[in-house]
């Protein structure tokens, strides 16, 4: 509903009309009712540009135009562009002075920082001229309510932190926290990847997205009678690098693939290769299972949609909406949850009684036991139940979940985003996708096929290459050889297929953003005519 009521949506690193078409309904609505859009990114996606929505039969046969303003950031520059948009609001008497006064920490500090910054320089990072600078603070001064709104165009990036810090800025620096037709939202993935995180499915987060420290574990292991970890796992991006040390000696994974996801996937197979035993469970035969191994077991299981007792998703709005399970039998499938259970119970037999769910309804009352933030997702029973965890607006009122009750506004640091002569940025894209699993040949939206290489027609020229050629671009990690397609890209900038481009991207932990520990899914690459076998 925020998106519907918002005067303005700003699009920042994302592409919702390919991996959240969803989403395009409800911009659709919003712009039906006046809203604005603004989409930032180095490419101008066409779903972005003109979009079909099959649920408005007008739409559905001619089209509606979804963008109003494209901003072509330079792979990398976004920080730089916040800072400079900011800096410009500032110069204005654009923020929202009371809301800074009342509801904020740090501003000041920021302001000094920000004037200390010469514009030419931020311009100069960010790939934009003046005129395009101002178009978008044009745009954001005047809307009474924004959403800004990204994706991992921003977070896989070593700078990432710093690039959601900016945008954070931005919104704080108006008030745009909080309240009907504004906010922050970051647009996730897949359909379960928020509400997996907020059960502690990550390496850095307990159940509740709690700290493992000594206090909360010691909580968590009062309540389960077993002790719990106090100390962070390893991240996704670690794992490999501690296989390929040798220190480990099982990996149990249930979903993904490493082998498609991760940055450098030759050197991912080779560690993978070096784990006695490994265990995948999931829902279909992944290219990470036929990595040979001394033992490699396979555990079908079954879809969310198959669970006994249903299912829940937590959407990006912090819904938590209820599946009815489909009641049917395919081999030796289980439900996932069953299959750790009846593991811990062997392992530890003298616990065995705490993993005697008999149904997701049980573990749907553990959950609302266990994480207070989900009370109610125990009373979900039917088709379309749904609560939503913090009411509608998180920050609501201007009050902030910090000690101080304040939102704070960050220095950033910026990137160095120097190439040297001949060099180019390429960026990893998703085009046509579902969920990472199935790929498309042919990019709908784009007309692209797999290993298309985009590049801007002026840089093709330049290097003395025309539309249809095929190269081969080289980097540090690899090398990846395609057939180039025009589009219009900042100078200097390319962009190809994920997973396929993933054999450019470097790994290891200087190629990662520090406090998540994402992988930058970039990589500078130089570009020669590809040799024909």
């Amino acid at each position: 509903s925020d998106v519907i009521e918002s005067d303005l949506i700003v699009i920042w690193g994302a592409n919702p009309a390919n991996n959240q078409p969803v989403f395009m309904k409800y911009l659709y609505e919003a712009r039906c009712r006046g809203a604005r859009v603004v989409v930032i990114n180095p490419y101008l996606e066409p779903g972005l540009e003109r979009y079909w929505v099959p649920s408005s039969a007008e739409s559905a046969m001619f089209g509606t135009r979804m963008c109003d303003l494209h901003v072509p950031v330079r792979p990398g520059g976004d920080v730089a562009f916040a800072d400079a948009a900011l800096k410009r609001l500032i110069e204005r008497g654009g923020v929202d002075p009371k809301f800074i006064d009342e509801h904020t920490e740090n501003w000041d500090q920021l302001v000094a920082h920000l004037e200390s910054l010469p514009m030419a320089d931020l311009l100069a990072d960010a790939g934009l001229t003046e005129q395009q600078l101002d178009a978008f603070v044009d745009e954001y001064e005047r809307a009474d309510a924004a959403i800004l709104l990204w994706s991992m165009g921003i977070t896989q990036h070593r700078h990432a932190g710093e690039g959601v810090r900016g945008i954070v800025n931005l919104a704080l620096a108006k008030g745009n926290v909080g309240r009907n037709g504004a906010g922050l939202m970051p647009l996730r993935g897949h359909s379960g990847v928020q509400g997996g995180a907020e059960m502690g499915a990550y390496a850095s987060a307990l159940p509740g997205g709690l700290e493992p420290n000594d206090v909360n574990a010691a909580l968590l292991a009062e309540r389960w009678g077993f002790d719990v970890p106090a100390h962070a796992g390893l991240t996704a991006a670690e794992v490999p690098e501690a296989a390929e040390r040798g220190e480990l000696d099982f990996l149990w994974m249930s979903g993904g693939n490493f082998l498609d996801v991760l940055p450098d996937p030759l050197r991912v197979e080779a560690a993978m290769e070096r784990i006695p035993l490994r265990v995948h469970q999931d829902i279909v035969v992944s290219s990470q299972m036929l990595v040979p191994g001394d033992d490699v077991i396979l555990l079908p299981v079954h879809t969310r949609y198959e669970q006994e007792g249903g299912g829940t998703e937590t959407t990006t709005e912090r819904r938590i909406v209820f599946s009815p399970e489909i009641p049917r039998q395919l081999g030796e499938a289980r439900s996932e949850w069953r299959v750790f259970a009846d593991v811990a119970a062997r392992v530890r037999p003298d616990l065995g009684a705490k993993f005697t769910w008999s149904d997701n309804q049980a573990l749907r009352q553990e959950i609302a036991r266990v994480v207070p933030l989900y009370a109610g997702i125990e009373t979900l029973a039917e088709t379309g139940d749904q609560v939503q965890w913090g009411g509608r607006h998180l920050c609501a009122d201007g009050v902030f979940p910090t000690e101080s009750g304040r939102g704070a506004f960050s220095v950033n640091n910026l990137p160095s985003l120097e190439l040297a002569e001949g060099e180019f940025t390429v960026a990893t894209r998703r085009g046509k996708q579902f969920n990472s699993m199935i790929l498309g040949e042919v990019d709908p939206m784009t007309g692209a096929v797999r290993d298309s290489i985009y590049i801007d027609a002026a840089d093709a020229a330049a290097a003395g290459f025309g539309e249809g050629d095929r190269v081969t671009l080289r980097s540090d990690t690899g090398s990846y050889t395609g057939q180039l397609k025009f589009a219009r890209l900042p100078g200097r900038s390319l962009q190809v297929h994920w997973p396929e481009g993933n054999v450019l991207i470097p790994a290891g932990p200087q190629h990662r953003e520090g406090p998540s520990k994402v992988p930058d899914y970039n990589a500078v690459v130089t570009i020669a005519p590809a040799i024909a076998d």
